[in-house]
């Protein structure tokens, strides 16, 4: 027996039960070695001038022997040398791929060689107790088996095999109480796992599948008759081979990209659009990337895993990416296939580098762009999805306290008080009085109750166009984006938020000295409830209305309230505004008048419960609410 000659059992062990985390992966890295060996093969027959070797002839086959309980890889590729097995096999870490692809000739068609560490061959020891390897080189007389239980050494001795090329041959191990291995002798399990992480190698992967078939029924047979079956074997190709994403978009029709998008992602609808990118350069890539068109259930939830399929060489190399999308395109799935990328030595994990974030930052571009697109030319579409993917929009600006703006401003939506309908925030700029300043907004319920508030109906009155903002998210969003286009937001509800002329001021002055007797009578009655009672200069029909003072929105204070375990929650400071040219004034004035202190008290605390309810705040004393009114009805 010959040791290994680069490092100990220790290295092996490290190789087998480090580096791989996922067991499975062993076929995936065989099947590369295999799809390597095709390569070199048309490489070498295209400098020999051998014209007898054609890529339609190359090709990869599986097969499960499960008495022997083994499972054997085999191509008709350029196979190996006695020297070469052990240069390649005899060596942890040496790769010989790596040394065919440094010494290729430069003027030679390209040819992208998958295995480049030399490691991969070993994760067969994950799964097989013994491995044995027979290959006869192209140009080779006679073949040579490597064989080893992956202990201390191999050994190399002569063999037999008639055509050149490599079988790899892994004795499966029995199963243990942590792992199942019999799966690995199960021929449609591996025909799975081959459409899985092997689906695009560019050689077809076949195997025998057993099938049977019901023999036709004799002519002479009773009613009593047993059909018959007739049990044979069938070769399959297990891959596609040609993957789709290499493809440019107007070679593929609308149906075949529906159809991969739903097989691969496993969605009953079509989706809402494609993306199709194709870059050559510093960093080459394909991708096919697809916004669907209703949510995964889970979108919003923690256990929800975004990220598209990461390929190398069409052999796959993650199934969920994370890092080729950021958080708001989270939903977004797809394909990207790059020769580019630095992968560790196992394949499994990226090393994060400038070529992955170019293709991030390529991405993000485009998908943007292609939601721009959908919003411009079918609006509808777009509010319909905005409606369905729009809030992870507006969490991702809050969230990044603003840093995704540039991103996501253009693309958010909310409904116009003024036209019913959602806008844009360029829209509502573009629909802007000329003297407007700021950008207004409501932050409650529901578009419905919000409507009909007196802070946006006086709004409106002034001819000044409101956002309706019903999504928990909304304010947190528009104060994370601080301004648009210079145009900062303003609450509707705040106090300091005044849309009274000059004269409409100094009358509003004068009305709060000439009542400040009143208004402090209904302070005094609504106690802490309220900073302060004045007269307003926004409302038009309505009775009154409240605003609030500092920070702390109306509808922020509710959104709050719905966490009951909070300690400390702020809460808004509210003001009641009373509108004095409404004939409920009169009322009061009257009864401060008649120095009627016990009516002012219930008037006050009434008309205060009133402001709560047309902003959708709860009031303090529903049954004292329904006495107070039930007593004026008598």
């Amino acid at each position: 027996m010959r040791k290994f000659k680069a490092e100990s059992k220790k290295l092996l062990d490290m190789m087998v039960n480090s580096i791989y985390t996922n067991k499975e992966i062993f076929l995936r890295e065989l099947i590369s070695n295999a799809s390597d060996s095709l390569d070199k093969l048309y490489v070498t027959s295209l400098e020999n001038k051998d014209n007898t070797i054609t890529r339609g002839d190359l090709k990869i086959k599986v097969a499960v022997d499960k008495d022997a309980r083994t499972l054997t890889i085999s191509d008709n590729g350029i196979g190996m040398t006695a020297e070469e097995l052990e240069k390649n096999l005899g060596t942890i870490a040496h790769s010989g791929s790596l040394d065919f692809k440094n010494s290729e000739d430069k003027d030679l068609e390209k040819v992208d060689i998958i295995g480049q560490f030399g490691v991969g061959f070993y994760s067969s020891f994950m799964v097989a107790d013994h491995v044995e390897v027979i290959s006869k080189a192209y140009g080779s007389d006679t073949a040579n088996k490597w064989e080893s239980d992956g202990v201390e050494g191999f050994t190399v001795s002569e063999a037999q095999r008639d055509e050149r090329g490599t079988d790899v041959i892994l004795h499966i191990r029995e199963d243990d109480d942590d792992s199942s291995f019999d799966r690995y002798l199960n021929i449609n399990a591996i025909r799975n796992l081959v459409k899985r992480y092997s689906d695009y190698i560019r050689y077809p992967i076949q195997g025998d599948i057993e099938k049977s078939r019901e023999l036709p029924k004799p002519e002479d047979a009773g009613d009593d008759y047993t059909p018959q079956y007739e049990h044979y074997t069938e070769t399959e190709t297990f891959n596609s081979m040609i993957p789709i994403w290499t493809k440019k978009k107007s070679e593929v029709t609308d149906e075949e990209l529906n159809e991969f998008y739903k097989d691969h992602f496993h969605d009953s609808d079509d989706p809402l659009c494609t993306i199709s990118l194709h870059a050559e350069g510093t960093v080459s890539y394909d991708a096919l990337l697809f916004v669907p068109k209703n949510p995964p259930v889970d979108l919003y939830s923690k256990d929800f895993k975004r990220g598209v399929a990461l390929y190398s060489n069409n052999v796959m190399i993650m199934e969920k990416c994370e890092d080729l999308l950021p958080d708001c395109f989270g939903f977004v799935r797809g394909v990207v296939d790059s020769p580019d990328l630095n992968l560790n030595i196992s394949r499994e994990l990226l090393q994060h580098d400038r070529q992955l974030k170019a293709i991030e930052h390529r991405i993000e571009k485009k998908v943007k762009a292609e939601l721009e697109k959908l919003l411009k030319d079918e609006r509808e579409k777009y509010e319909d999805f905005f409606g369905k993917f729009g809030h992870g929009f507006k969490y991702a600006i809050y969230n990044t306290f603003g840093a995704q703006k540039s991103l996501l401003e253009d693309l958010l939506l909310f409904y116009s008080a003024k036209f019913e309908k959602p806008i844009t925030l360029s829209e509502y700029l573009d629909n802007m009085k000329n003297d407007q300043e700021e950008i207004y907004y409501a932050y409650g319920d529901t578009v419905n109750r919000l409507s009909k508030s007196p802070n946006v109906t006086s709004a409106l009155a002034k001819d000044f166009d409101v956002l309706l903002c019903p999504d928990n998210i909304d304010e947190f969003c528009l104060m994370s984006i601080g301004e648009y286009n210079e145009k900062k937001f303003h609450n509707v509800s705040d106090e300091a938020l005044d849309f009274g002329s000059e004269e409409e001021k100094e009358e509003a002055k004068k009305s709060d000295e000439d009542n400040s007797a009143l208004f402090e009578t209904m302070k005094g009655a609504l106690g802490d409830e309220v900073t302060k009672v004045v007269t307003s200069t926004r409302l038009t029909d309505a009775a009154c209305c409240i605003t609030a003072d500092g920070p702390v929105s109306l509808g922020m204070e509710k959104y709050l309230k719905n966490f009951p375990d909070a300690q400390d929650k702020p809460e808004a400071k509210h003001i009641l505004e009373i509108n004095p040219k409404h004939a409920i004034f009169e009322t009061l004035k009257n009864a401060q008048a008649a120095d009627d202190t016990e009516k002012i008290e219930t008037y006050a605390k009434i008309l205060y419960d009133q402001a709560l309810l047309a902003e959708g705040l709860d009031i303090a004393d529903p049954a004292a609410y329904s006495e107070a009114i039930l007593s004026l009805m008598k």
